[in-house]
């Protein structure tokens, strides 16, 4: 992948459950990681005693982080509401020439924060909360 504009990752959710996303807030800053745990399978047999992992085995999760401002009062209040009422919505993580990466998200953390001489921003963190789906670019 060649070198892209970070502003043009997306973070969209599904509000109303129907499969039409919206962008969610002005993100100045974004990252999208995914997790898999690892099952350890290494056994006195063991080729030099090196460590062997189960392919396949573990649980899969995946955690979104972001910041910045909102764009409006009424994805504000999305994003308030999700996250005080611990809700799983379908999101799209949506990187530019890679692809989308779209399933159940549930809000883990809302920060806000502000300056005297500046806006106030906030901090989101999304766990996944389902099976994810990729689609290439």
């Amino acid at each position: 992948m060649a070198a892209q504009k970070g502003k043009d990752l997306l973070l969209k959710v599904d509000t109303t459950g129907a499969g039409a996303f919206t962008t969610i807030a002005g993100l100045r800053s974004r990252t999208f990681a995914v997790n898999a745990e690892t099952v350890d399978v290494t056994h006195t047999e063991s080729a030099g005693q090196w460590r062997e992992l189960l392919s396949g085995a573990g649980a899969k999760s995946a955690r979104v982080t972001g910041s910045g401002v909102f764009k409006d009062a009424a994805s504000d209040a999305t994003v308030r509401d999700y996250a005080f009422n611990s809700t799983i919505r379908p999101w799209q993580v949506i990187v530019p020439d890679f692809g989308t990466i779209e399933g159940p998200f549930q809000i883990s953390s809302l920060e806000f924060s502000g300056r005297h001489d500046g806006e106030v921003a906030f901090e989101l963190s999304l766990e996944s909360a389902g099976e994810l789906s990729f689609t290439a670019a």
